[in-house]
């Protein structure tokens, strides 16, 4: 009976959804998060009459019945945040399109829009670093150092210049500046969890913030909140929950049509 499947895909996909939505809610305080969105495409149809016009007569209308639905795409939405101010000058939010780059454990270069930096140290002295411990990059690709800067001292310039104050009040720059760099297609980018992404080649090559479009700025002592909206992802919950029930109900409906056409031989 074709109802038993189709509306199986429809709870298959509900399922899914909820997975989504779920994921959404539980990163409602992660730093620079983006929500998601599950997206719908219809299954096949199976055609039992076509239409057609033959001497000004024939079927205006084809006759045909789906099977259902299924997830075609998981999209991350990836609008800004609200802006948090912190009293950390390690902490960095980016007011536009671009990713930090970081070095990942592999030495490949990922991306991120977590800005929430720190202190990290090493043989080759302090540098700065994701919560993980990635290297930050600059725009150059090379790691960034603070050696023999007071961190409370630290400027960074909206365009991501490097610099700090000194005693005697004189601004020393530091002759870097944190690597900003945007993809044509930034849903492409492959999740990797930990706010990190990676290219793909849907996403394309990374391209330097200040070549494509408008150029992004850095705010210092300031982090991106998640974009999620509390109150829209439990609306969409309890539509995709109903969703789901109302499926299970046409299961119970087939079923039970079944069991009548089964009684008829008694």
């Amino acid at each position: 009976m074709r109802a038993l499947w189709t509306a199986a895909t429809g709870m298959v996909s509900q399922q899914l959804n909820v997975d989504v939505i779920s994921n959404n809610l539980a990163n409602v305080n992660t730093v620079s998060y983006k929500k998601e969105r599950a997206e719908f495409k219809d299954l096949l149809y199976d055609t039992m009459e076509r239409a057609y016009m033959f001497n000004n007569r024939g079927r205006p209308v084809n006759l045909q019945v789906g099977y259902g639905s299924r997830v075609a795409a998981v999209v991350k939405d990836f609008r800004r945040g609200n802006f948090e101010k912190t009293d950390n000058p390690l902490d960095l939010a980016i007011d536009g399109d671009a990713f930090f780059m970081v070095l990942g454990p592999r030495g490949d270069v990922l991306y991120t829009k977590d800005g929430s930096f720190k202190i990290g140290v090493s043989d080759d002295g302090l540098k700065l670093v994701t919560s993980d411990g990635y290297p930050v990059l600059d725009d150059g690709g090379a790691e960034i150092f603070l050696d023999n800067v007071d961190i409370s001292r630290l400027n960074i310039s909206p365009e991501g210049d490097l610099s700090y104050t000194d005693e005697s009040g004189y601004t020393v720059p530091l002759g870097q500046r944190i690597g900003l760099v945007k993809f044509y297609n930034i849903n492409g980018l492959e999740s990797l969890g930990g706010n990190l992404y990676a290219v793909t080649s849907a996403s394309g090559e990374p391209i330097p913030d200040d070549l494509m479009g408008t150029r992004s700025i850095i705010h210092q002592r300031t982090l991106e909140t998640s974009n999620v909206q509390v109150v829209e992802e439990m609306v969409k919950l309890i539509i995709a929950q109903r969703a789901y029930e109302i499926n299970s109900k046409a299961i119970q409906s087939a079923d039970e049509m079944l069991g009548q056409a089964n009684n008829l031989k008694r």
